[in-house]
């Protein structure tokens, strides 16, 4: 059975990761697509206004906050030498926390640069790269969030 500090630990984690998921999911899904529809010159308008103003701490709370759960979680489960079935999932899931926050290296950058553009042909440049950078990023995270399902199943 898990210790009480180490439940509190795979709560928040999962949480993190839920929202965390959604949130990428929903880039994804629907506001990437959206460029094809209203253009990549709104789109950017788009960004700028949200994804890089209010965006930008609601992001990193969300992605440092739920890969930092994942891998505390996961050191927790380590150091009490848990024999639990649950242990290999959250070892998977903190290393695809590792993956997500490593790719989101590569996605922040490339997602600011927009403010420097204002060509069109330049912006949908952009934003093909990072759509392959965050559909990377987004299989980390929803196998990050699989993974804690999966952990959750075998607990319950």
């Amino acid at each position: 059975m898990l210790d009480t500090p180490v439940k509190d630990a795979l709560i928040i984690a999962t949480t993190l990761t839920g929202l965390l998921c959604g949130a990428s999911l929903d880039q994804s899904i629907k506001q990437l697509p959206a460029r094809h529809v209203i253009g990549v010159k709104a789109f950017s308008a788009y960004a700028k206004a949200a994804d890089l103003k209010n965006g930008v701490i609601w992001y990193a709370i969300l992605g440092l906050g739920a890969a930092l759960a994942c891998i505390v979680t996961a050191i927790m489960v380590w150091v009490q030498h848990s024999e639990q079935s649950c242990a290999l999932p959250l070892y998977l899931a903190a290393a695809c926390a590792i993956s997500h926050t490593i790719c989101t290296t590569h996605a922040a950058p490339t997602y600011h640069s927009q403010k420097k553009l204002t060509d069109e042909h330049e912006l949908a440049r952009l934003f093909n790269k990072f759509e392959k950078i965050q559909t990377l990023r987004s299989s980390f995270i929803v196998l990050n969030m699989l993974c804690y399902v999966w952990a959750l199943y075998i607990l319950l």
